[in-house]
């Protein structure tokens, strides 16, 4: 694709993430192998030649705003964790990265969270808190969530 046509690319739906590379990757790593990461460019709206070598670990963390819209993806965690952000927390992150990290001006980032980000909020990643196991409000410290998460993961290791 064109990079005009890379820059209009909705990176807030499902279909924008390679699921079956990422579900391709996890399974490897729970089976003891190490894996080659593709590195994105945001500023170039396209995978880099670069890769991350990545060892497999007694504790792996996937994270994601999409990430349990894949079940197969969903099946493979020992435990899921959604952390919920208010919606003017979710703005004030979203102008502030876009516009320090990956170059884009107010106008854009305004104008991609209107017509963007916030409908696809709403339609795929909201209604998979579902799935979570636990759900941390990301608006104070929350010991309790803390405290499962650690023991949950000491188990593993």
């Amino acid at each position: 694709l064109s990079y005009e046509e890379r820059t209009k690319i909705n990176f807030d739906h499902p279909k924008a993430i390679d699921f079956d590379l990422l579900v391709d990757h996890l399974k490897k790593l729970k089976n003891g192998e190490i894996i080659k990461q593709p590195v994105y460019s945001f500023v170039t709206h396209n995978r880099t030649a670069d890769t991350l070598i990545t060892h497999p670990r007694k504790v792996v963390i996937v994270e994601g705003i999409l990430i349990f819209n894949s079940k197969e993806l969903r099946d493979l965690f020992d435990i899921k964790i959604f952390v919920h952000a208010d919606t003017d927390e979710r703005l004030i992150r979203r102008v502030k990265r876009d516009i320090e990290e990956r170059g884009r001006n107010i106008t854009e980032v305004l104008d991609r969270y209107q017509n963007t980000l916030k409908p696809m909020h709403q339609q795929f990643i909201e209604p998979t808190k579902n799935y979570a196991d636990i759900i941390i409000p990301n608006d104070r410290y929350n010991t309790v969530a803390i405290d499962i998460v650690r023991t949950v993961i000491s188990h593993k290791l």
